[in-house]
């Protein structure tokens, strides 16, 4: 069951029906509060998919609705197919569509089951293009803020990292999986879910205390074990815990890449991403628009492979296609031939934000904006 070394980045094959057999929805989520959140990159968003009257877009992770909302603002009769797998989120899209009569439509899933959920509304499973998809990878501000859902290295709470909360009951916490993996298989999810060079050393901590001490079950805890595992390659700040710097040399957690390594894995988050761009391929007419927040390199190859026409049925590849077999010398005319991409970008490299929106929202620091139109077949 745990053996995942080869099927880390296995295609997300996923019948239709799987969202309406094992998940559920669960109407009763605390709303009372209005969640600061900040979309990352609004601007930039609108200007790319330019949002014309009578348009019908999918927001295809609504969190809480900034993105929708800068698309609903500049196009008045537009209307929004908003997407999301957390309860939380999704209650909250349900409460915006009444502000917005008649132009949201709230729906509850991943991105695999997308198609089972569009069937399911009357109105839409007939519409078979549509004219803009935007995707924000990775977790919400709500996410990381609250210290029940476990993302967040800075508010300690049950080590869960579930986005889809109890909504699919068959669905592992961190906890539970930190509580039945073997040492490799977490080295391996550590290496190449979280970039990790210190993996195999954390991935051996964390088993022998869960065999010494107890079961790791909060955020604090295994913060603590990484914490004191890596204090010694680590720089000191004088703090609880060492710190060291990330790609962009800020000062972050030892424990950081763990837990996005451990969330990735919980959620299936790089199947799902790589399933999402099958269908916005799929889903969008000609010369429709497709935007793309990614907040690190994982997320972003993934949509750069798609994008480049780099991709094996369905799925992208680890690497360039001319360096995938050294058996076969490609010409330019035979990699032309081979790489048939779907997608003109618009803009040649990523757009990141401003110093301004940086200051505003350092959350936004590592963001990248890949924006594009979809070619005919």
């Amino acid at each position: 069951m745990w053996r995942v070394a080869r099927s880390l980045f296995r295609p997300a094959v996923v019948r239709l029906d799987v969202g309406r057999r094992y998940c559920v929805e669960r109407p009763s989520v605390n709303t009372s509060f209005v969640p600061l959140h900040r979309p990352v990159m609004a601007e930039e968003t609108v200007r790319f998919l330019e949002p014309q009257s009578n348009q019908i877009f999918i927001d295809m992770t609504f969190g809480a609705g900034g993105h929708t909302r800068a698309l609903l603002e500049a196009a008045p009769s537009a209307t929004i197919i908003a997407l999301d797998r957390d309860p939380q989120a999704h209650q909250l899209a349900c409460e915006m569509a009444k502000e917005f009569p008649g132009r949201i439509v709230p729906a509850l899933g991943r991105f695999s089951e997308l198609p089972t959920l569009l069937r399911s509304l009357v109105r839409y499973d007939r519409q078979r293009f549509y004219d803009g998809i935007i995707f924000d990878f990775g977790c919400s501000s709500m996410q990381f803020d609250e210290a029940a859902r476990g993302f967040s290295i800075a508010h300690d709470g049950p080590l869960d990292m579930r986005m889809d909360k109890d909504r699919c009951p068959e669905q592992l916490s961190a906890a539970e999986v930190l509580a039945r993996i073997q040492e490799q298989d977490l080295a391996r999810i550590l290496k190449v879910y979280g970039e990790e060079k210190q993996a195999k050393k954390i991935a051996r901590a964390i088993v022998n205390a869960r065999f010494s001490v107890k079961r790791i079950e909060t955020t604090a805890e295994l913060a603590s074990i990484v914490g004191h595992c890596l204090s010694q390659v680590s720089e000191p700040t004088g703090g609880a815990f060492d710190f060291r710097q990330d790609k962009l040399r800020r000062p972050a957690h030892v424990a950081t890449k763990t837990f996005q390594a451990l969330r990735i894995f919980v959620n299936n988050e790089l199947n799902e991403i790589n399933y999402g761009m099958v269908l916005a391929k799929h889903l969008l007419r000609t010369g429709g628009k497709l935007v793309t927040i990614a907040f690190h390199s994982l997320e972003d190859t993934i949509v750069k492979r798609h994008l480049t026409g780099h991709v094996i049925a369905d799925l992208a590849s680890k690497v360039p296609l001319q360096y995938i077999s050294q058996t076969l010398a490609y010409t330019t005319d035979t990699m032309q031939e081979v790489m048939k991409p779907n997608w003109r970008q618009i803009n040649k490299h990523v757009v990141v934000p401003t110093d301004a929106e940086i200051g505003a929202n350092p959350r936004s620091r590592s963001a990248k904006l890949r924006a594009a139109i979809r070619l005919g077949s």
